[in-house]
């Protein structure tokens, strides 16, 4: 049978977008899927062995900032939609190389945005474009991110990816594209880089070292499981209104002493030591312009679009684990 859609996506040897990759094949095998990827140290290969050789997945290696690599891609392969991941995502990184996140972040959607419109010539095509909660900047003891709250970033990644957000929503405005945005609060799941918190917690547990905890631990995030963030974008792809911004969240804060001590208990009961691992917690300097908080209202797309978070933390928690430790064997 003929592909009905040819869909680019960009980042999809990372962390979430390899999910989104194994996801979306499985969900739409009528479509065709063109990968590209830069491949720096937060995109592998590894990430998508199980899917490599299906006809329906296509892996390019480049830069989204490459507009010639861009425009030959929509072209070669006729692209009707764009699902974008690719960025760079990390603060810390960012504090200590902003000029690479805004060369990434914000050159390179626009040069998918650019590329994008010449091909379209004004058919309403989709292009869904991924984006944070950090954007919102950061949150005290009570309230919630909505799509209406201003932008405020406080780190030069967050910075980066408002700006990028800011040019979708002109490339609607000004072109008439079809564009819809997300901002997503923390992932976590399979296949995510060692860099981040929740593997960070893992491979220090079980390798015997010091688990590193910023400040006093008190820094809140909302938890989001890959498979539910993977699954909320299948639905805004298909279904979300031209224009519009989509929260997605997974009703689940953890201030980061918390989600440790959580992690350390489910690894003891996976894999068991002389002593508890949350005996290795230790608070570390804090991040320069650490955000406080931050939490999601995600009752938008509930309402609009029928998704809600299904995943149960407990649960998932252990897959992640259970991934982790498979990889360390």
């Amino acid at each position: 049978m003929p592909f009905t859609k040819t869909i680019l996506i960009t980042g999809g040897a990372g962390f979430i977008g390899s999910n989104f990759v194994h996801y979306f094949l499985a969900k739409h095998p009528h479509y065709r899927l063109i990968n590209l990827d830069k491949l720096t140290y937060a995109g592998s290969m590894d990430n998508l062995s199980e899917v490599i050789n299906n006809p329906n997945h296509i892996f390019i290696k480049g830069d989204i900032c490459d507009e010639g690599l861009v425009r030959k891609i929509f072209t070669d392969y006729d692209v009707t939609g764009v699902i974008h991941f690719a960025a760079e995502s990390h603060v810390d990184n960012s504090i200590a190389n902003p000029a690479e996140f805004v060369r990434t972040n914000v050159m390179g959607t626009f040069t998918l945005l650019d590329a994008a419109r010449r091909h379209w010539q004004g058919s309403q095509h989709r292009f869904h474009h991924i984006s944070t909660d950090e954007v919102y900047g950061t949150l005290g003891e009570t309230g919630y991110f909505t799509e209406t709250t201003p932008y405020a970033p406080n780190s030069p990644y967050s910075a980066s990816k408002a700006s990028s957000d800011m040019l979708a929503r002109s490339y609607v405005h000004t072109y008439g594209m079809n564009i819809t945005t997300s901002n997503c609060s923390n992932n976590y799941g399979p296949r995510q880089h060692q860099e981040k918190l929740i593997p960070t917690i893992i491979r220090t547990a079980l390798s015997g070292k010091p688990i590193p905890i910023y400040g006093n631990g008190t820094n809140v995030r909302d938890w989001l499981y890959v498979d539910d963030h993977c699954e909320a974008i299948d639905f805004i792809f298909h279904n979300g209104i031209k224009g519009e911004i989509y929260n997605i969240g997974g009703n689940n804060e953890q201030n980061n002493l918390s989600l440790a001590k959580i992690l350390c208990d489910a690894i003891d009961q996976i894999s068991p030591a002389d002593q508890p691992y949350a005996k290795q917690i230790t608070f570390v300097q804090d991040r320069p312009g650490h955000d406080y908080r931050y939490a999601i209202d995600c009752s938008k797309i509930e309402r609009e679009l029928k998704w809600r978070p299904s995943s149960n933390f407990s649960d998932n928690l252990k897959k992640t684990i259970k991934y982790y430790l498979n990889k360390a064997i």
